[in-house]
Formats: C-alpha cells, structure tokens, sequence
C-alpha cells in the first residue's frame, strides 16, 4: 500500500492546481486520473488554445443554489493571479473578445505549465488509474484501484461533471459525495445547444448554418452574441450562455437586432424612401436567408409604400421579438459544463472541506458552481483548486 499525505483524484484544472499548492507546502501529493492523458479538457479548449480565464471575473458570472459560495475563492485566488502565473512562464496570450483569455499558441502550453509545477513541488501523477472504491479507517482514507491500493490522510475530489462524457466525464465525484452523506443538486446541461420540435425545425429547415449577432433573454437574463441555427436547433455563444439559466417549456425571447428598432426605422424609410422594398432595407442588418425567412412566413413583401403600419409592426415584431421555445437541449454530450453538483451548503467556501467529514475536500466542476461560457469555468478550478490546496 502506498502512503500519501494528499490523494487528489482527478488531474484536470482544479485537480493539478490543488495539487501544485499542496505540493508546494511540502506535502507528499499523489494525482490519480483514470484517462491516459491529464487535463483533457484544458488542451480541447477555445479550439486548442484554452480560454484559460476572464479579465471580468465577477461573482455575478457563476450559477449556484449557494450564490455566496464563490466569492471567498474568486477573491482570494483572482484571474491576475493565474495571469501572473501563465507570465511567470512566458506564454504569450490574447484577449480575444469580452476580456476572454487565450493562449497565441496552443492550450498544450497551459498543460505544460501545470505539469511544469506539479514536477518542482514533488507531485506523483498516476494515469490510466481507476479508483473502485474509497472508505474512511479512522483518520485515514483508503483508496482501492484495479492493481493497487492507497492511504492519505486527506482526500480530494476533483473529478468534474457529467460534460463530454468521451473526455472521461463520470458521475465518480458525486457517488463519493453519497458514500459519505452529502447532498446532490441534480447535475443538468449547462453552456448547451438547444433542441427544437420537428415542427419549428421544418420551419427554420433553411436557416441551418445561418448566424446572427442577437439578444437572448429568458426571465430577467440576457446575453448579446452570436446565434448559430442548426439542423437540431440553436446554438452559439448566446445560446449557450442563456441555457444555464432556461427551464424547460420556458419561452426564449431573441431579438435580431438589438441595437436597432425595427418598427420606428421602417416607418422612417417608408417616409423618405417610399419605393424601397422592404427586402432591401432589411438585409442591410440581417443575413439575407433570415429576412427571406420572415417575410415569408408572414407573407409581407414588396416596396414600403404599399405595406401598411400593422404589417410593419409584424415584422418589426418578429425581428425584435422573435419567441420559441425549444424542446430540450443536445445533452451532456455537447454540453461544456454541468449545472448542479455536490451543494456548496455542505462544504467550507474558506477550505473546501466537507463540513461533515474531516480531510474530505471537493473542487471544481463537481461541486454546484457553474460559470458563464468565456473562461469563467476554468477560473473556478484555479480559484477552488488553489484554496483547497492551503489545505490539505
């Protein structure tokens, strides 16, 4: 049996930062991931060169039934401090757009990095290791695997969510959660294309591939990106912010052209450009298919001078008030992220220990704090992963 002082299981981002900052306090850390590779879904990241984190970190950016959670570990570890580590080794970096990091390079330099520090603070990294089973022997944890077993005195679990289940997500976090009496807020979709009915497909059939920049609100929410139509639905950047926060049978409410109205600009043009047609003005702000797609499902054409106020008033509708709801999502499997996790009211925001049972720690995605598409997830690890590494 070998003996460890910290046992992190999981080596993604919260997993390798903990263990650097366990490592640095001179304790003897093991990382145990089942994958043959560490930290899958940094190196699949914003195309390849990770998103790494958010110069608008906010508590506001993060989903959680606990909405206090997180601001201890935001404050304490922020984006500057990741920032000044990814400086320290001189990987050069981009903002991107709304103050989203990215590597010039590759995502391969973050990885590299991580493993860079696991190495000069005496981490052991153990992969293609499936833990089977973890009990609790006094003041021990004893871990079973398929060839060998393990004791720590403290246990991480950073093993993330349910989201894209072919980098090697499971439900092992939460049934290490169950095993030791704590609650569950059920793991759903989040940051997610969403699904239509057949009946609104075979409407919007001819939009696939169509995007636009829009507002997408549901409730008192809503985000400004891009929509991408789909042949199962929508997606895009807003699409994906606005799924974390849609229930199901919820009304999305997308307007086409935020920053426009529709109605006072096609009263003005038919004032003083009467023998345009209505096609024409309205292509100069959105894509050609998607102006075609709502004149003809209302039935309104021609030049502004023969188009009545009320017929404006559909389209302007339609374009700045556009309403469908959709029928589910596309699942875990293209979901970046999982809403829901372990409840944060049964871990320490200060320590990341569980309140029930001593040297248990949970970190990262498994846990119920979900944030914004833009690098705010990755934030999290760092911030969690680094907290509970003072720790452990």
């Amino acid at each position: 049996m070998k003996i460890f002082d910290v046992i992190i299981i999981g080596a993604g981002a919260a997993g390798l930062m903990c263990a650097i900052e366990s490592g640095k306090r001179g304790r003897k850390t093991l990382v145990i991931e089942s994958s043959k590779d560490v930290a899958q879904k940094i190196r699949i990241s914003g195309g390849g060169r990770c998103n790494f984190t958010n110069l608008n970190i906010t508590p506001d950016n993060f989903l959680s039934q606990n909405s206090h959670f997180a601001i201890s570990a935001l404050k304490r570890f922020s984006q500057n401090h990741f920032i000044k580590l990814v400086e320290k080794h001189n990987i050069s970096y981009h903002e991107k757009t709304l103050g989203q990091l990215f590597c010039d390079i590759s995502s391969k330099e973050i990885i590299k990095m991580l493993l860079d520090e696991c190495k000069e603070n005496n981490v052991e990294i153990l992969t293609e290791t499936k833990v089977l089973d973890v009990k609790k022997d006094s003041d021990e944890f004893v871990l079973s695997a398929e060839n060998q077993d393990f004791k720590a005195t403290s246990l991480v679990i950073a093993t993330g969510g349910l989201s894209i289940p072919k980098m090697g997500a499971s439900d092992f976090g939460y049934k290490i959660a169950k095993n030791f009496g704590l609650k569950i807020i059920n793991p759903t979709p989040a940051l997610v294309p969403l699904t239509l009915s057949e009946k609104d497909l075979e409407k919007t059939k001819e939009l696939s591939g169509v995007s636009a920049k829009v507002s997408v609100k549901v409730g008192s929410r809503a985000f400004k990106e891009s929509l991408l139509f789909t042949h199962k639905g929508l997606s895009g950047p807003a699409i994906l912010q606005i799924s974390s926060y849609l229930q199901q049978g919820q009304k999305l409410s997308i307007n086409f052209a935020p920053e426009i109205d529709i109605f006072t600009l096609l009263k003005n043009e038919k004032t003083t450009k009467p023998k345009q047609e209505i096609k024409s003005v309205l292509t100069n702000i959105l894509p050609k298919s998607l102006v075609s797609y709502f004149l003809e499902k209302n039935n309104i054409n021609g030049f502004l001078a023969d188009l009545s106020d009320k017929n404006l008033k559909i389209i302007a509708q339609e374009i700045n008030n556009f309403e469908i709801i959709p029928n589910g999502t596309e699942g875990f499997a293209k979901a970046e992220v999982t809403l829901g996790g372990v409840d944060c009211n049964e871990i320490s925001s200060k320590t990341f220990e569980t309140n029930k049972v001593k040297n248990l720690y949970f970190i990262g995605e498994v846990l119920d704090v979900t944030g914004h598409l833009g690098g705010y997830n990755f934030q999290w690890a760092w911030s969690s992963g680094f907290c509970a590494g003072q720790f452990t």
